[in-house]
């Protein structure tokens, strides 16, 4: 958002009952947190801000520290402030986890909304997974969340040639749980990729984003212990909630 825009959609209603810092801070708040002010924007400074909608630079400094309350800036002396990045998560690569243990892991409550469910045909699938072209799958498209903030749109294949029982999961909880409990099969690898991209028109709707933003593309095949590739997952995750980690270990030691 410009500058002159920010400054126009800021001025507070005088014949409202309501405090005009408090009318400045919600403002704030709402543009945050819809992305329309996205982390990094600088925001003026007290002074000039209190000068632009002639305002007190108390009233303006009561309104930025409803949202330092609330970790939403951080300050840059004279220059003013800044909309701060909200703390990524880091969960650690190198293990075959699911999103619900990735979650808990993370001391977050999983939650899922289920978009579409369908049993199709799909050549590019039955190619993928090496099966006949009339093999059937389940289709999911699924939001992720963690405490209620939408953290991803997943689109996922399974074979159900492999395991036909999924025709009767109810969409909930972990599907590595139902797999192996009513399905016996238990998913022991996989391969996974990770690439940057700019997110879709419908990933902007999920993540509510003003503008395309960043995100990474996650795409992973899982396999049984017999090697039968059983999943096929391709999850775009938002790009400023994200930075995962990897551990490291030299195999063999330096050369002299």
């Amino acid at each position: 958002m410009k500058s002159e825009q920010l400054i126009e959609y800021l001025v507070p209603d005088r014949e409202m009952a309501e405090p005009s810092y408090l009318q400045v801070a919600q403002k704030l708040t709402q543009l945050i947190e819809s992305g329309e002010v996205p982390a990094g924007q600088s925001l003026p400074s007290e002074r000039a801000l209190a000068e632009k909608l002639q305002l007190s630079r108390t009233t303006v400094r009561r309104a930025y520290d409803e949202l330092r309350a609330k970790d939403y800036l951080s300050t840059h002396g004279r220059a003013g402030v800044a909309v701060k990045a909200p703390p990524r998560l880091s969960p650690r690569l190198g293990r075959l986890k699911g999103f619900t243990e990735e979650m808990r892991e993370l001391g977050m409550k999983p939650s899922t909304r289920l978009m579409e469910r369908g049993i199709v045909t799909d050549r590019t699938m039955s190619s993928l997974f090496e099966r006949p072209t009339t093999a059937q799958f389940l289709r999911l498209v699924r939001i992720r969340l963690g405490d209620g903030a939408p953290l991803s749109r997943e689109v996922a294949w399974y074979d159900l040639s492999a395991a036909p029982a999924l025709v009767e999961w109810n969409v909930v909880g972990s599907i590595y749980q139902y797999l192996y409990e009513y399905c016996g099969i238990a998913l022991t690898c996989g391969e996974q990729t990770i690439e940057a991209v700019m997110s879709s028109p419908e990933e902007m709707a999920v993540f509510e984003f003003a503008e395309p933003g960043p995100c990474l593309l996650l795409k992973r095949k899982t396999y049984s212990a017999s090697r039968q590739m059983i999943e096929y997952v391709e999850g775009t995750f938002r790009g400023d909630a994200y930075a995962y980690r990897l551990t490291l270990n030299l195999e063999q030691p330096p050369l002299p």
